[in-house]
């Protein structure tokens, strides 16, 4: 009976590199814990969720998806939502659920934001689709490894491995991140691919804006909208990176990252990590410091200053207040506005109001004079404030 050979001397594909030497990030991962991080990986990597369970909301689609995957019946997946709300987590946890060690060899993850172009198409995913993978219980290889392994063992040899008994044809992944930044004609030529490869490839497709996806290649997956997170699940989160590194966060601290976060949860734990290079104690003023947004209590005061003073003395504080704290007015026009929705007025001038803000915050986006748009925000308070008063009587 031959020697048996061991997964390393049959798999012979670079793991830093996809299959058939593709271009591809490396995804490989174990399907158990997380692996090991240093003191310098950013938290977004280092707490990712390992598994579906781990993911921080979205029930419905993760179970939905589990049975899918757990049923052998995945399909074609596309994923949009936010940034920040768990779709690229989801998308690994169930790769690791598949392919566990393996899953260098039978995962191919291109982020459509840097290869963009229908090259990408033709070479890498095609390359990559067209290739068949087997089982040997834990081993997985490649058609071609397959082929060059088995030319030195005859059928009695391969038999009393038990190989023959337990081959069976492999389903793999394709992963395209940031889909939406695809060109037309990428778009296009991919969806001849997944058409002609579907039998022993699956493609997830992931992007914000699910409207820049053409309609033929939506209609060719099971879409899934991940929506903004809700605090809960932001705070419950957070909480957990909290209690593993050991950090001083106080109530506030907590609601204000949560608050900044906006159902992204990326953005929060970014807040937080450099919140903690910043500060030991992470208090709601050194959040709102480390991220330059205004303090509530500072939004409470410009308010004040629009709905009651004169222009000449609203315009000189808040430029003083701007100035002092480093403040930019598209973060107070934001807050600003989202203000104006906890004020009592009738709701035609909040309508007005609002509408007009978000005009000047447009604008602002745009680069227009700060100074000129800080007159347009007082203007406009002026006029609501007039609409009040006659409302009044």
């Amino acid at each position: 009976m031959a020697e048996v050979i061991s997964p390393m001397d049959i798999d012979d594909s670079n793991p830093s590199q996809g299959p058939n030497g593709n271009k591809g990030k490396a995804v490989a991962s174990s399907g158990g814990a997380p692996p090991a991080h240093t003191k310098a990986t950013p938290w977004v990597e280092k707490f990712r969720p390992q598994s579906l369970a781990d993911v921080a909301a979205h029930r419905d689609i993760i179970d939905t998806i589990d049975r899918l995957t757990s049923e052998n019946k995945m399909p074609h997946l596309l994923l949009y939502g936010p940034p920040g709300t768990g779709k690229t987590s989801t998308i690994l946890a169930v790769a690791r659920k598949l392919f566990g060690s393996q899953m260098h060899n039978m995962v191919l993850e291109l982020n459509a934001s840097d290869e963009r172009g229908i090259d990408v198409v033709r070479q890498q995913i095609q390359d990559f689709a067209s290739t068949q993978s087997f089982s040997f219980g834990y081993l997985f290889v490649s058609v071609h490894t397959f082929a060059k392994f088995i030319s030195s063992f005859n059928h009695q040899q391969l038999v009393d491995l038990g190989m023959f008994v337990s081959a069976k044809s492999m389903v793999k992944l394709v992963l395209l991140d940031e889909a939406d930044a695809m060109t037309k004609d990428a778009q296009f030529a991919l969806r001849r691919v997944i058409e002609r490869y579907t039998k022993n490839t699956r493609f997830a497709l992931i992007c914000n804006n699910v409207n820049k996806i053409i309609p033929a290649l939506q209609s060719r997956c099971t879409r899934f909208r991940f929506a903004p997170l809700e605090p809960v699940h932001v705070t419950e989160r957070l909480k957990h990176v909290i209690t593993s590194e050991g950090l001083d966060v106080t109530e506030d601290g907590l609601a204000a990252l949560v608050r900044l976060s906006n159902g992204d949860m990326r953005k929060s734990l970014n807040i937080l990590q450099s919140t903690h290079m910043a500060s030991q104690q992470i208090t709601e003023e050194a959040v709102y410091l480390c991220t330059g947004n205004p303090l509530p209590k500072d939004i409470e005061q410009i308010s004040y200053w629009l709905l009651n003073e004169p222009f000449t003395f609203s315009f000189q504080k808040i430029s003083e207040m701007k100035a002092t704290k480093g403040l930019a007015l598209v973060d107070i026009v934001r807050e600003v506005t989202m203000f104006v929705f906890k004020i009592k007025m009738p709701s035609d001038v909040r309508v007005h109001l609002i509408n007009d803000l978000a005009d000047i915050e447009y604008r602002l986006t745009f680069g227009c004079n700060d100074k000129l748009q800080l007159g347009s925000v007082i203007s406009t308070f002026t006029r609501a404030r007039s609409a009040l008063v006659a409302a009044a009587k």
